[in-house]
């Protein structure tokens, strides 16, 4: 049976809505699944996501790519140090959420957000990260490592280039030259009233709110067919998420 490849969108601690999508698609064994990243912050199971991470590669080819609030979550386990910011936009629920966590499964969760990747480049020369790269020159030649989960330029890019501009014309963007096509996470869709996947150009952005009160997304790559989990907040009803 031929591999399909899915790409799954920032999840945010919401473990109801991950176990819904991968339900919901028509996974075999062996398929391949790219995490585009931002496992935790915001919903109050991020413990439960990463558990269930660890435990599908069971039955898939995965791929995990690292998001900014995994970075800044991994950084308080190591140093102890608590970023206000990353307080306030979710941290606060990622901590709450592990306080009975016993530190031998702590350990595995963190060996686990050490190994994330920050970028999968596959053999279609299909480019997956979180958030974006800087350098016209692409991924290899990006001086700051950060940018793979922080960058937002190459999505604000993306979403004012004229659809119109042809690849050849001189003014179209050296960045999205090099990659047959571009996913990434990092900046919801809702912010510009979508709640579904958006493509412009050869970016595709996954993020499709479940961090506030909209779906989490898994897509075929291949296809573009994709299934959504019930709006989060609704799979939450007690919980404020990241809607603050």
């Amino acid at each position: 049976m031929t591999q399909r490849t899915y790409v799954i969108g920032d999840i945010h601690g919401a473990l109801k809505a991950l176990d819904q999508v991968l339900d919901k698609a028509p996974l075999q064994k062996g398929d391949k699944l790219i995490f585009l990243g931002d496992y935790v912050d915001g919903w109050s199971e991020s413990p439960g996501v990463i558990d269930r991470l660890i435990e599908i590669r069971d039955n898939y080819e995965c791929i995990f790519i690292r998001g900014n609030h995994d970075d800044l979550f991994l950084k308080f386990l190591l140093t102890g140090k608590k970023n206000d910011q990353w307080l306030i936009h979710g941290g606060n629920a990622t901590l709450e959420s592990y306080q009975d966590i016993p530190n031998c499964k702590l350990e595995i969760h963190r060996t686990f957000l050490e190994s994330l990747e920050n970028y999968h480049l596959d053999e279609q020369n299909r480019l997956f990260l979180h958030a974006g790269f800087t350098s016209l020159h692409g991924i290899e030649r990006e001086y700051f490592e950060e940018m793979f989960y922080w960058d937002r330029s190459l999505w604000e890019m993306v979403k004012a280039l004229n659809p119109n501009l042809d690849i050849t014309d001189p003014l179209y963007p050296d960045r999205l030259k090099h990659y047959h096509e571009i996913f990434i996470g990092h900046t919801p869709t809702t912010r510009i009233g979508y709640d579904v996947p958006l493509n412009f150009a050869s970016v595709w952005n996954l993020d499709t709110g479940a961090a506030y009160m909209s779906p989490l997304t898994i897509m075929d790559v291949e296809t573009k067919e994709y299934w959504q989990s019930d709006r989060v907040n609704k799979l939450y009803p007690d919980e404020p998420g990241r809607n603050r």
